[in-house]
This record gives structure tokens, sequence and C-alpha cells, in this order.
């Protein structure tokens, strides 16, 4: 499907994948806790995926999270810490994650926090984010972004 005006295809993204910044204020919520709130987040686009949001640490309430023990590693970005709410009804499903030292290209967002937002209510100027498919994923899906995106059904040998 091509883009209309407005609208954009993660498609058209490059790989590897690309940061700018978001003009969109971000909001973060879990429950009734407002977790983040920005206006100077970056997001990283990259073919197939739905933009990440990356929150600058300032702007995160970070006494509502914790670290928890899972790692993981972007070929572009390098180890990625994972991050779980913490407070009356948490859990230990991680809800966000950082790269605490990321490879030079990435430095821009080192330690910034993406959230997961089928796990936390994530807004771009007031407008709910909807989550990438699969769960593995954080892209945040927003009325412009067109799809297919890499996560959903049929998607494993991309």
């Amino acid at each position: 499907m091509d883009p209309g005006p407005g609208q954009e295809s993660v498609w058209d993204y490059p790989r590897p994948p690309a940061m700018e910044p978001e003009a969109r204020r971000v909001e973060v919520r879990w429950g009734s806790r407002l977790l983040a709130e920005s206006a100077g987040a970056m997001r990283v686009c990259e073919t197939g995926s739905p933009p990440t949001v990356y929150v600058p640490p300032a702007d995160v309430h970070l006494r509502g999270l914790q670290e928890t023990s899972r790692r993981t590693f972007c070929e572009w970005k390098g180890e990625a810490a994972y991050l779980a709410a913490k407070g009356p009804g948490a859990t230990d499903q991680d809800v966000a994650w950082r790269y605490p030292d990321p490879f030079p290209e990435f430095a821009a967002i080192a330690g910034w926090i993406c959230f997961y937002p089928g796990r936390v209510a994530c807004f771009l100027d007031g407008e709910r984010v909807c989550a990438q498919a699969g769960g593995y994923y954080g892209g945040w899906i927003t009325s412009e972004i067109l799809g297919p995106f890499k996560g959903e059904p049929g998607t494993g040998h991309w």
C-alpha cells in the first residue's frame, strides 16, 4: 500500500535504522501512574517495523521502574537492558528497555528508555499508540504508520 499525504510506510524506513527527533509529546502511563512525559523524545525507524520511541531519562519517573535481569542483543544498537514497573500490582513483566552503552552510531540514545505500548499506555500528542504484534518488538503504531509490520502472523521468516 502506498502512503498518502501525512502517512508513512515502514517499508520506506532504512536499514540500518535511522534516528530522528519525535516532534510529538510523549506520555506513558501504567494504570493511573505517570511513568514518563517528554517533548524531547527520539524515534528509531527501521525497515518493516513501526518506530520505537526513546524518552530521555530526565523525562522518566525512574522510581516507578526497576531493572530486571533480562538482556538481549541488537545488531545495530548493542546490548539492551529491561525494566519492569514497580509498586502495588506490579509483576516482573518487562515494560521498557534501554541501551546503557550502545554502539557509537546510537550513542545519542544511551540510557534513554523505550516503553512497550502493549504493556503500558503510550500516547503521542494524545493519540493512544497501538502495540506491534508478537510481544517481542516494541514498535509504536499510530494512525499515520502503514504496514504490514514485522511480528504479525506469517512474518517469522522476514
